[in-house]
């Protein structure tokens, strides 16, 4: 018996959800295959490098998918407007899945968002050395 977080998870859905959300599953490993299996916020999730990329949810209608970014969902607006949405989470069924083009740009798009990020903290972390280099002196 698997001690996966997120087979755990799955186990415990009927059929129709279980099938619509590992093939959720199999689409965001697809874009990141070394990515960490976990539960975040009561979820199952996806790590990379420390920094959850995408989640997804069980719903009455289906299922939602979380890119655990308040601008992830706003940069992709375009292409994520055809599916019911909150500023978190946008929401499919089985008769609506998300397409694989359509996850591959979302975890993309978080995926760039956090490597920005480390960039400007790499940065910032640098001018903060040199500044405390300059003042002990």
């Amino acid at each position: 018996m698997s001690s996966n977080p997120i087979d755990h998870y799955l186990r415990g859905l009927d059929e129709d959800r279980r099938l619509l959300l590992e093939g959720l599953r199999r689409q965001i490993l697809a874009v990141v295959p070394g990515a960490e299996e976990c539960i975040s916020y009561r979820m199952p999730a996806f790590r990379v490098r420390g920094a959850i990329v995408a989640g997804f949810q069980v719903t009455t209608k289906g299922g939602s998918y979380y890119p655990f970014s308040g601008s992830t969902l706003k940069t992709l607006a375009p292409l994520v407007r055809v599916y019911s949405q909150t500023k978190g989470a946008l929401h499919f069924s089985a008769d609506r899945p998300l397409p694989a083009s359509l996850v591959r740009k979302l975890v993309k798009s978080r995926l760039a968002e956090i490597e920005g990020r480390a960039k400007v903290a790499s940065k910032t972390s640098g001018r903060t050395k040199a500044k405390r280099k300059t003042v002990e002196r």
